[in-house]
């Protein structure tokens, strides 16, 4: 595997983690051991195309996700190369757990499958409000000391929440959030994709968006960062009752509406005069916004992969990045 990265891609840095980290980081839900040939080509051939940061998840496949990744990295011999995002304290069984006990047996268990000593990037999969701050940000400040993380963040937290668990983080001179996973993109949900999923791409989102800009020091990793597919050219005003699949269906009932429609219309358009993709335009949309921004995306092949980098490429003037919001 390679060693060097690759001119293509574009990194970024984050405090306590001395690898370079992917512009683009790659989704590995779909990763697991039943298709373990074809899995480990994926990862190969993006990996290979200077994708080092890979987003997992406690919760994926029952485990089976982190061991599978974790036999990928192993087997390859890329501990030293790549990053990984793990995801933990995500509620099981209606109960919460993003708390210092769940949060403890969540590494625990997780570092266990990867079968290496440490996490690069640890992010909160949910929050709970009625858990203070000021707990998590201890917990977490421990595990890091221990060496079980380097950085952690959260996915899914209201900017409030980071906002308080940070100012603690600084009266106490302890280590703060680094990373906030919330859905973001030029598509957004018109109701929850998940129980408990934040966005700050809806038009109501504003106070948000204007905290991130006022907080540089907390990179984005957006999740759904093209909107469920609903770039992909599959979805139209048309066609929205035929789809079956649970995750059509579901870009059917959180993506699907009028005014993200119209932003496709813009993307295709705007897409046809500079000769990339809608989803390319979109893409190049989010990583054009302030910020350390690191879109996650979920390709499910390398073509597909090759096309999202493209995207790192492309240059919108001002106007044509207004166009695809407001036309």
């Amino acid at each position: 595997m390679p060693g060097t990265l690759k001119q293509s891609m574009k990194y970024g840095s984050l405090p306590g983690i001395s690898k370079p980290i992917s512009r683009l980081v790659q989704g590995t839900v779909m990763i697991n051991s039943k298709e373990k040939d074809a899995s480990f080509a994926l990862l190969d051939g993006i990996f290979e195309l200077g994708c080092n940061c890979f987003d997992t998840a406690n919760i994926y496949g029952g485990g089976d996700n982190e061991r599978t990744v974790g036999e990928w990295i192993r087997s390859r011999k890329a501990r030293d190369s790549v990053v990984v995002l793990g995801k933990g304290a995500h509620p099981k069984d209606g109960v919460e757990r993003c708390n210092p006990r769940h949060i403890a047996e969540d590494i625990e268990e997780s570092l266990s499958r990867f079968g290496f000593e440490q996490i690069d990037l640890y992010v909160l999969h949910r929050d709970d409000p009625k858990v203070p701050a000021d707990e998590i940000i201890d917990a977490l400040n421990h595990h890091k000391q221990k060496g079980d993380i380097l950085a952690f963040g959260g996915s899914n937290w209201k900017h409030s929440r980071l906002e308080e668990a940070n100012s603690f983080a600084t009266r106490k001179g302890l280590t703060p959030f680094v990373v906030s996973s919330p859905q973001y993109g030029l598509a957004w949900p018109q109701r929850e994709v998940w129980e408990g999923c934040v966005t700050i791409g809806s038009p109501d989102a504003q106070e948000a968006r204007d905290w991130y800009k006022q907080h540089p020091e907390v990179s984005l990793f957006p999740w759904s960062s093209l909107g469920g597919g609903i770039f992909s050219g599959r979805f139209s005003r048309s066609n929205v009752d035929s789809f079956t699949s649970y995750m059509d269906k579901l870009c059917v009932d959180c993506y699907a509406h009028e005014e993200n429609f119209r932003r496709l219309d813009r993307a295709t358009e705007l897409g046809r005069e500079l000769g990339v993709t809608a989803a390319q335009a979109a893409l190049a949309w989010l990583l054009h916004q302030e910020g350390n921004i690191h879109p996650l995306v979920g390709c499910g092949t390398v073509d597909e992969f090759k096309l999202n980098l493209e995207a790192l490429q492309l240059e919108l003037t001002p106007e044509q990045l207004r166009y695809l919001v407001n036309g």
